[in-house]
């Protein structure tokens, strides 16, 4: 769940992979497809981990991996990098991804991963909510009844008042909505390249979970140390894979595919914890999802409109 929202600017990490054949759109949708994989086996991994170790470990092995990649990546370009033109929103922004990681990742030591992924993929329409009340953009009654229906969707998961809602599930809903504060900011410091933003991002978060870190230490088995690894390497590569997919294709295009990510973590939440979400959970996810598509097409037609228009 600790996606990266796409930028522009200079020092974009670029994936090597076979696609060159690829048009730009497909190639886009491919290298995304990609980047979801590998969050969700991030999140996995983070589910893993979360059995045997304080959240806060995790959270800070999370991003002190991350942050280590990327210092050895930009090593040359470092301080240069490392300056942004608004450093007050950069760190803002920071501390919106630590709450987005924190409370996803203790969320998902209670609940089934599709279940999580479900609630936070309310994002998508939390975002155009967000990004008419803060930022200025349209928003007209069709959004607004798809913005009801996905959290239509989030009160068919957790059921409130059923008696089978567990409090952890409030952390995954949560944590959709410091992730969509995430998103917005994202869009506002646009100035700085976006390896400037992965990298505050990075070092915020290991500085913030570092504080914690005598609090909720414990000896790390040396079984478990390419655990760590793999998850903070997966959500590195993927952040570079999800900036690379949007700066190949459209948003348009690429916004459907999103959702692909309930399935894979449905696949995983099943192979490597034997959990399979129930009906209701499905229900809820077709709702978002339903609701997210829906948003995703009038902001299609809009913008096609006022191509049209030449606006």
């Amino acid at each position: 769940m600790t996606k990266t929202q796409p930028g522009a600017g200079s020092g974009k990490p670029r994936a090597v992979l076979p696609l060159a054949g690829l048009g730009p759109q497909t190639k886009g949708i491919a290298l995304l497809l990609l980047a979801v994989l590998l969050f969700t086996l991030m999140d996995a991994a983070a589910k893993t981990l979360g059995t045997r170790y304080h959240t806060g470990l995790v959270v800070w092995a999370r991003f002190a991996v991350n942050a280590a990649l990327l210092a050895l990546v930009f090593r040359a370009r470092l301080p240069v990098l490392a300056k942004s033109r608004q450093p007050g929103l950069q760190l803002l922004r920071g501390l919106t991804q630590v709450a987005t990681v924190t409370l996803f990742f203790l969320s998902i030591r209670y609940i089934g991963l599709a279940e999580a992924a479900a609630l936070t993929d309310i994002n998508p329409v939390l975002i155009t909510l967000g990004a008419a009340l803060f930022l200025g953009e349209r928003f007209g009654v069709r959004r607004l009844a798809g913005i009801a229906v996905a959290f239509c969707g989030a009160m068919i998961i957790l059921r409130p008042g059923a008696g089978v809602m567990h409090p952890a599930a409030l952390l995954a809903l949560a944590a959709a909505f410091t992730y969509a504060a995430g998103a917005l900011l994202t869009r506002v410091v646009r100035a700085d390249s976006v390896a400037t933003s992965m990298l505050w991002s990075a070092f915020i978060g290991t500085a913030l979970s570092s504080l914690a870190l005598p609090f909720v230490w414990q000896p790390v088995a040396a079984g478990d140390l390419w655990l760590f690894a793999a998850m903070g390497l997966l959500g590195t590569v993927a952040q570079g894979l999800l900036i690379r997919a949007f700066t190949t294709a459209e948003a348009s295009a690429l916004a459907p595919f999103g959702y692909v990510g309930l399935v894979f973590s449905g696949i995983w939440g099943f192979a490597f914890f034997g959990q399979l979400p129930d009906r209701w959970s499905v229900l809820g996810a077709v709702v978002i999802v339903a609701a997210g598509l829906y948003v995703w097409h009038r902001e299609a037609q809009q913008a096609r409109g006022r191509a049209g228009s030449g606006r």
